[in-house]
């Protein structure tokens, strides 16, 4: 059965039916990590014994259930990104300054996937403090894109995005300040969706606490409502989080899309991407529009580039997080990023606060453009896969670690939900993804449209080539 890729809900309902044990499931997705590490490079840390003794206790409950509920993930291997606190395992940021740091408590997600009987097999890689938009570090080093190991996956939930793509676990937690889920999920073919700001409480407090978001990346639609509906919630530590109960995302799976307004714009007004891109994309919205969608033109985008207003605030805040190393062990840093670290905290307070209320202005002006439709579409990113050892896209030099993504960062900012939706591969066969933006709490409809397109123009079986050949899983 995992020769197939299955779906997690497949891999659930088949330990429940007792047709494989989650015991059996596990260790073959850490024999499946073990064979790929050495080519993909996905995790910071192995936690087979703790992935074993969860699989030990899903078995084991379901032999004592007597036919009462079980987990919402019984049984299931599940990966978590290393920004993501898992109770007494190493948890780094990607970072030489952080690599013997053991977390003191799980995140609040991290206790809801375990109580749903989910069975971590290791922390992820990510870029240094999820700084970049690709997957290196000067502590892990590169981790490759399955779909062609020359190129980088994206970031900063690298990791969880290739390892997910490789079939080692069906889906993965990974974090979003600026695109973190949804520029990886696009260059690696997956479904990812950064939910609602706060939908998903952060504990500890990350270290740019009003841009980050936790959510899940997956192989299909529904993986990613399941796992969502299981660490969404209110938790009393972190201040922003919603207090109010998480909307139904697998039911709005069932939800018919005919009707709906989509707002299309292949630039935000200000976005350069490549031209199969933008063929690649164009094509996906006239699918939305075969299956009764109406598509309104953005023409206008959404105004200026908001990349200044993103920047001086994550990057003051990972910096002030920083200071120390930045000015005693410099040298355990990524220079990329304490480059733009030092850039931050050289603002002065008025220009830091006048960015700040620039951000609640900008804010304002998408929640009421938002009126007209129920979710934006435009490319995730202005291009594919590209070369691993490199921070930016050659096209785009004159960009940043981060600017380069254009679409991405304007809805950290404004708290939106947003996802990225598979739509094809380019001539090279590389995946590339359509974003899908949904008003303020809204999640709902990403499901309800992604779903649909999802059963009309199915993306999960298709598998990296370097798995076809001598796949023994």
């Amino acid at each position: 059965m995992l020769n197939e890729f299955p779906s997690a809900i497949a891999l659930r309902d088949a330990i429940a039916a007792k047709k494989i044990s989650a015991v059996e499931v596990v260790r073959q997705s850490l024999q499946r990590q073990q064979q790929l590490e050495p080519q993909l490079n996905c995790f910071t840390t192995s936690t087979p014994a703790l992935a074993l003794a969860a699989a030990e206790r899903a078995d084991e409950a379901l032999r004592q259930s007597h036919g009462a509920a079980l987990g919402a993930l019984h049984g299931l291997p599940i990966s978590v990104k290393d920004l993501i606190a898992v109770g007494g395992v190493r948890q780094t940021f990607g970072s030489r300054s952080m690599e013997h740091n053991i977390a003191q408590t799980d995140a609040p997600a991290v206790a809801r996937i375990k109580a749903a009987g989910a069975c971590i097999v290791g922390t992820t890689t990510t870029s240094e403090f999820g700084c970049k938009a690709v997957g290196d570090s000067p502590l892990t080093g590169i981790t490759r894109n399955p779909w062609n190991t020359a190129k980088t996956p994206g970031g900063s939930s690298c990791g969880a995005a290739a390892s997910v793509a490789a079939g080692v676990t069906p889906f993965a937690l990974g974090t979003d300040g600026a695109g973190s889920i949804r520029a990886p999920s696009s260059l690696s073919g997956l479904f990812g969706i950064k939910p609602q700001f706060a939908r998903v409480p952060v504990f500890p407090a990350a270290a740019a606490p009003t841009l980050v978001h936790i959510g899940p990346l997956a192989r299909t639609v529904r993986d990613a409502a399941l796992l969502l509906s299981v660490i969404a919630g209110h938790d009393a530590r972190d201040p922003f989080s919603v207090a109010a109960a998480a909307p139904d995302f697998l039911g709005a799976c069932e939800l018919p899309i005919k009707g709906m307004r989509l707002a299309w714009s292949p630039t935000l007004g200000y976005a350069r991407p490549d031209a199969e891109i933008v063929r690649l994309t164009t094509a996906a919205v006239k699918k939305f529009e075969a299956l009764g969608c109406e598509i309104i033109d953005l023409d206008q985008g959404i105004g200026a580039d908001p990349a200044d207003l993103w920047m001086a605030e994550f990057y003051a805040g990972v910096g002030t997080r920083l200071h120390d190393t930045l000015r005693n062990r410099r040298d355990l840093l990524d220079p990329a990023v304490a480059s733009m670290l030092d850039q931050a905290l050289n603002q002065t307070v008025f220009d830091y606060y006048s960015k700040v209320f620039a951000r609640y202005q900008f804010r304002e002006k998408i929640r009421t453009l938002f009126d007209s439709f129920d979710l934006l579409l435009t490319p995730t990113l202005p291009v594919a896969a590209f070369d691993v050892g490199i921070d930016v896209p050659p096209q785009f030099a004159e960009r940043n670690l981060c600017s380069w993504q254009y679409y991405t960062y304007p809805f950290n900012l404004t708290g939106q939900p947003a996802a990225s939706l598979p739509v094809g591969f380019t001539a090279a066969g590389l995946p590339v993804g359509l974003q899908l933006v949904a008003k303020i709490n809204h999640e709902t409809d990403i499901f309800r449209a992604a779903a649909s397109f999802e059963a009309a123009y199915p993306w999960a079986g298709v598998k990296p080539n370097i798995f076809i050949a001598g796949d023994t899983l």
